[in-house]
């Protein structure tokens, strides 16, 4: 196929973040973000990174909704001559947050496709109704174009039942969906991948736990190229402390606060998602602003860090266990790539374990994959920036490929 582009769409409620790449090379033409859409004064940010430069334009002007940022979006690229319309598009690629079971790999579009995206609306309400606008809205623009949903969940439909489901009621589970689904998917998949390149293995031949941190944060453990068990479950609401996240909790609290404290589920649900993790335990989401003031000697941040790594840990110690034989950890995402003290700690004391960090290699700041662990660490420890966007586009185009071979 001659056409090699791939237009990269991650839509949410009021925001539409793009990348424009040429899978030749997997090189990035363009990169934007349009937010607050739909509000009084809406704001578009694009980079062009043709032509040797990257010099960002910004509009300030009232978007109502997500054709009207597309539109904006598609008039940005056709200024740099990267048009919507251009012959050499091959796709569009959406991240698409909730697949459930039916979705396991990267799926054209189609209005089936659509209506069992819309199905899995109540087990994804916040993501979900997004990604579904964006892909309509896409359509529209581009209606002879392939459209292409990468799901999230796609990259954990691997998990084991022992794994994947509760230990509740099997009917009741199974009539409402209630299961252990995992996110964060398209970066799991790329950065496993990844670390057995840093290896110099082939993916089948190792076993990585990866921990992508960033205010979502996720771990998941990854047999042989395929995940076996992941952190998040039903929603992104499970596993690790996060930023506003609280992660793993005795469910009983939901019962307590609604018939001790007098709060209604979606006060729960809005404390449980928005104001808990680390901006509820210091009021800081922020990993650099609670590493300053823990310098400074705020109790409140050090417990508050406490209590992030110490989850950390205990996941790393789970997963070792279900890998039987681990031979790396891979750090990722905002938190992952950039806070060597998080690193530091969550690797500390787990010695017998094999695992070391060597403190030179782990302040370095990259880029660059790279290992952290010092030689004589019998478990490889990495950083490895991850790239959602990439992963996706490389998703699309060998699926739309592979349609026109």
């Amino acid at each position: 196929m001659t056409a090699t582009r791939v237009l990269v769409l991650n839509s949410g409620s009021s925001s539409v973040k793009y990348q424009l790449l040429d899978m030749r090379d997997s090189s990035r033409l363009a990169v934007g973000l349009v937010e607050r859409i739909g509000e009084e004064t809406s704001r578009l940010k694009h980079t062009p990174l043709t032509g040797g430069g990257a010099t960002s334009r910004e509009r300030e002007e009232p978007i109502a909704d997500h054709e009207a940022a597309l539109k904006a979006v598609a008039e940005e690229l056709a200024t740099d001559g990267l048009g919507l319309d251009s012959p050499e598009l091959a796709a569009i690629g959406h991240r698409v947050v909730h697949g459930g079971l039916k979705f396991t790999e990267p799926t054209v579009i189609t209005d089936e496709v659509l209506a069992e995206i819309q199905r899995l609306v109540p087990v994804a309400p916040l993501h979900n109704p997004a990604n579904i606008t964006g892909i309509r809205t896409a359509q529209v623009l581009r209606p002879d174009l392939p459209q292409v949903a990468v799901f999230d969940t796609a990259f954990h439909t691997t998990m084991p039942e022992s794994a994947a489901r509760y230990a509740m009621d099997v009917k009741t589970a199974d009539e409402h969906r209630v299961r252990r689904y995992g996110f964060h998917g398209t970066s799991h998949a790329y950065v496993s991948r990844e670390m057995a390149k840093l290896l110099d293995k082939a993916p089948e031949d190792v076993n990585v736990i990866v921990l992508h941190l960033g205010n979502g944060a996720s771990a998941s453990a990854v047999r042989g190229g395929q995940c076996v068990d992941t952190s998040m479950g039903l929603t992104p609401l499970e596993g690790l402390v996060m930023g506003t996240r609280s992660g793993d909790m005795d469910p009983a609290v939901i019962f307590h606060l609604a018939r001790v404290g007098g709060m209604s589920i979606d006060e729960i649900d809005v404390l449980l998602n928005k104001k808990s993790g680390l901006i509820g335990l210091c009021g800081d989401n922020d990993m650099r602003e609670i590493r300053r003031r823990i310098d400074e000697g705020d109790k409140e941040a050090a417990l508050a860090f406490d209590i992030y790594v110490h989850r950390l840990k205990k996941y790393i110690g789970a997963y070792y266990a279900v890998l039987g034989r681990v031979d790396a950890i891979a750090f990722t995402a905002g938190v992952g790539e950039n806070a060597a003290p998080v690193r530091e700690a969550a690797v500390a004391g787990l010695e017998e374990l094999g695992l070391a960090v060597d403190g030179e290699l782990n302040s370095v700041r990259s880029d660059e994959a790279r290992l952290i662990s010092p030689e004589y660490a019998r478990v490889a420890v990495a950083v490895v920036p991850t790239d959602e966007e990439l992963e996706i586009a490389t998703q699309t185009f060998a699926l739309v490929r592979d349609r026109n071979a």
